[in-house]
């Protein structure tokens, strides 16, 4: 296995040669929580093509941005690689580690005044997005209330296959009603999407799961209240009591509403064909 990974390193050194190349850059840490960057190389072969390849994972025994650098030295070095070389470089700006790859840029930046650093547009929105979202009392009120509602209605498989017998139930009564369409593809078992801060689009599907099991979450919770102990049935009662109210269910709409304009463009903004004119008259 390590033989194959070094015949495909070789062949990747031997494609880029002696030629520009840029590098992308994340936090990773392990099980043992040891601090590691996770290195990925983007260039131009032969024929033309962006090629995005990942180099490996190189352990830092510190995260200061001179230690970051060392590392990325060692690495370079290892492979043949110069900095004089790098024309781009990228990292990801919600990692515990961003303050330290901001000095990593600018540090490169003195070396290399060549190495443009380029944060991803669609990773900017995100960001932006849920910056905004925490600086609103009633957003943020409403988000940490389906967090609450996501942790109890799927605190447990028991919990998680009652959501899904009551909600297969409910699309069983609205076909019999003719309120839903049948047909292949149609009606699939749901799933309640955890959002996320830093994956894309995860709190617009999150809103899309709540809408469509509404019904089913409103029965989990009631079936909690009652053959729960204490804490549960207290927790369900609240949770119960908040989201049907009228400022729960107004900015359930107005997210979804809003997200579904920002998903998609950050849906455009991820596609493979996309070029940065393009970008900048989206954004």
């Amino acid at each position: 296995m390590l033989l194959l990974q070094q015949k495909l390193l070789n062949c990747i050194m031997d494609e880029i040669d002696d030629e520009c190349f840029s590098i992308l850059v994340d936090e990773s840490r392990d099980v043992s929580i040891k601090e590691q960057m996770a290195v990925a190389l983007r260039y131009v072969n032969a024929k033309g093509h962006v090629i995005e390849c990942f180099l490996g994972l190189e352990h830092v025994t510190s995260t200061t941005a001179s230690s970051l650098k060392e590392a990325i030295e060692s690495l370079f070095c290892r492979y043949k690689l110069s900095i004089s070389k790098l024309r781009g470089q990228g990292y990801d700006g919600a990692s515990n580690m961003r303050g330290e790859f901001k000095g990593l840029k600018t540090l490169i930046l003195q070396e290399n005044q060549n190495a443009y650093y380029v944060h991803c547009f669609a990773h900017q929105l995100q960001l932006a997005l849920v910056a905004v979202a925490k600086k609103h009392y009633d957003v943020s009120w409403f988000f940490n209330l389906i967090s609450n509602v996501l942790n109890v209605v799927g605190g447990s498989c028991k919990r998680h296959d009652a959501l899904l017998e009551i909600q297969a139930a409910e699309v069983y009564k609205a076909l019999n009603a003719g309120e839903l369409e049948s047909g292949r593809g149609l009606n699939q078992e749901s799933n309640l999407a955890r959002p996320s801060d830093t994956r894309w689009s995860s709190h617009y599907e999150t809103l899309i799961s709540i809408i469509k099991m509404f019904p089913a979450i409103i029965g989990v919770l009631e079936k909690i209240r009652e053959d729960g102990d204490g804490d549960n049935n207290g927790m369900a009662n609240g949770l119960l009591l908040n989201i049907q109210q009228f400022d729960f269910v107004f900015n359930l709409h107005l997210m979804k509403a809003i997200l579904a304009i920002t998903n998609e463009l950050s849906q455009a903004l991820q596609r493979r064909d996309q070029d940065i004119v393009n970008v900048m008259h989206l954004v």
